[in-house]
């Protein structure tokens, strides 16, 4: 029996020595693979010319821009123009029904002329002594009110014509000869799309950066690959305090009509050219709010933190936390712990194909 017991004692003795020998191996393995150095490819900051853009969105605007109504109420007699036309300032648009004024404008100008006749016949008499000046005054004032009389009909019958305000292109066509119209109603619309404006917000921040006369450009997303070129019109006076940004209107020539009001605009402001220290934007490990990148010290690895400023076709300008010369990580920050061993391969040379 003793050495039955014995036996089993014996096994578990021999099993656990063997699994401690095999944890050891593994931790030195561990420990050994810990000290390898993480393949990677650097890059040596350096200050390069760089002009960032400032974009916004703006909405386009006619420079001019009204929606033609009727100022009397009445019926219309003949509609002169189709959706769509372009107009010049002046031209008639709509006629309404004017029988009633034209009748009232023949009365008041025969009573004028009446009136006219009778002072003149007066002012004779009254050279001559045989009138009393009093009288003469009397048909003077009478002959006044005729002839303004006439006018407010002919003003009356001009109301009646619908005119172009300005040279543009009218929208679409809301009346028909023999539709009732009354102040308010709609007829058409005009727009001057010879020039367009498109207002956009700019931060306070960026004010100081931006001034009339700079050149814009433009992007739509209707228009594919089109640059729309325009510049800076006029910037409001004031800051809105809800947003802290003003609003700045550009100005973009718009010869072929391409540009309607509503239109959603990306504009592009470029300023001017200046020296900033730009690396590439995978070579940043970003953790929550906070910004670093792995700069290679005696063949180790170490944290850097860094303020970020524009980014621009896959690069990145730091505003501090690193200087000129410094040798930064860019491929293989994912496997870097700071304090680690790097293997440069950037400047390894390639093996032929």
């Amino acid at each position: 029996m003793r050495s039955i017991l014995v036996f089993p004692a014996l096994v578990a003795a021999l099993v656990l020595t063997g699994c401690g020998d095999r944890a050891n191996a593994a931790k030195d393995g561990s420990k050994k693979g810990g000290d390898r150095p993480v393949t990677v490819t650097t890059e040596v900051v350096r200050t390069r010319p760089f002009a960032d853009t400032l974009q916004a969105l703006g909405t386009v605007r006619a420079r001019e821009s009204v929606t033609v109504t009727a100022s009397v109420s009445q019926k219309v007699q003949a509609v002169h123009f189709d959706s769509g036309d372009v107009v010049r300032a002046g031209a008639p648009l709509v006629t309404l029904v004017a029988q009633a004024e034209q009748a009232q404008l023949r009365a008041a100008e025969a009573a004028a002329k009446e009136a006219s006749d009778l002072y003149n016949r007066q002012a004779s008499l009254a050279a001559q002594q045989l009138v009393a000046r009093s009288q003469l005054d009397t048909q003077r004032a009478t002959r006044d009110a005729a002839v303004a009389r006439v006018g407010q009909m002919r003003a009356q019958i001009a109301d009646r014509v619908i005119r172009a305000p300005f040279s543009g292109v009218l929208g679409l066509r809301q009346v028909s000869p023999g539709s009732l119209v009354i102040p308010g109603t709609v007829i058409t619309t005009l727009d001057d799309l010879s020039t367009v404006y498109v207002d956009f917000p700019v931060p306070e921040t960026q004010l100081a950066q931006i001034a009339p006369g700079e050149s814009i450009s433009g992007h739509a997303a209707a228009y594919t690959g089109r640059t729309f070129d325009g510049t800076v019109a006029t910037i409001d006076a004031r800051i809105d305090p809800a947003t802290r940004a003003v609003t700045v209107r550009g100005q973009f020539p718009n010869a072929d009509r391409a540009l309607k009001p509503g239109m959603l605009l990306q504009v592009d402001v470029a300023r001017a050219e200046r020296p900033a220290l730009m690396i590439p934007e995978i070579a940043v490990v970003q953790v929550g709010d906070a910004s670093y990148v792995f700069r290679v010290k005696a063949g180790t690895a170490e944290r850097a933190d860094v303020k970020l400023g524009t980014r621009s076709n896959g690069l990145v300008e730091v505003l501090s936390g690193l200087a000129a010369g410094d040798t930064i990580v860019v491929d293989g920050t994912g496997k870097l712990k700071p304090g680690a061993k790097i293997n440069d391969v950037s400047k390894a040379p390639r093996k032929a194909a």
